[in-house]
């Protein structure tokens, strides 16, 4: 991950791959609770994807916190790899949290992952291999599928930010990648835990 600029003694740049956790959502499908602050097998759902980045080689956390952002900050675990950012829009939809999210990406990160804060089954291993794409391939946007269907999270390079920038609403960034079909690396994983996300009080006791 060093880049040494010759000319410049002992000076180094050290690239680095984020993650911006989107934690900002409303949990209306979860009546009058918040999804995020809820335990799930004796830990905050939120901190189960927290703890698997950070045991993973993601250098850089960034939680876009939106919807009762005080109480979400409040029970997240703490650590150096964690930033927080504000999303003041967050009702009008995910591309938001992603805007908000990609203001904080550092001048070193060559990519970074998209990562849903209500998906608790991901594992170090699926984050790692989404890593390594991004460190090593040349397509732009790297995706994990299990059976031909593709799911969460998804990677990009710095270089799609531009584009990420200009998506609206929930959908955004799914047509944006539909469109972008040809700059698309797909991970093949053998689990289903990239399209559980935690949206009802029955997901919390059926996993």
């Amino acid at each position: 991950n060093n880049f040494r600029i010759y000319g410049f003694k002992n000076l180094t740049i050290n690239f680095m791959i984020s993650a911006i956790v989107l934690a900002a959502g409303q949990s209306i499908r979860m009546g009058d609770d918040n999804k995020l602050v809820k335990k799930y097998k004796n830990r905050y759902l939120i901190n189960h994807i927290l703890n698997t980045l950070i045991k993973s080689k993601i250098e850089k956390i960034i939680v876009v916190l939106g919807f009762e952002k005080s109480r979400v900050r409040k029970i997240i675990i703490k650590n150096k790899k964690i930033n927080f950012v504000f999303n003041k829009n967050y009702k009008s939809g995910m591309s938001s949290s992603i805007k908000a999210g990609l203001k904080r990406i550092s001048e070193r990160s060559i990519g970074f992952l998209i990562v849903q804060a209500d998906m608790p089954l991901i594992s170090k291993k699926i984050i790692n291999s989404l890593y390594y794409d991004i460190k090593n391939n040349s397509k732009e946007i790297v995706a994990p599928i299990y059976k031909r269907n593709m799911g969460n999270p998804i990677g990009f390079k710095r270089s799609m930010t531009r584009i990420l920038n200009k998506t609206s609403g929930d959908s955004g960034a799914k047509k944006m990648i539909k469109r972008n079909k040809k700059n698309l690396s797909l991970i093949r994983v053998n689990s289903k835990s990239i399209f559980k996300d935690f949206n009802t009080q029955r997901d919390f006791l059926l996993n």
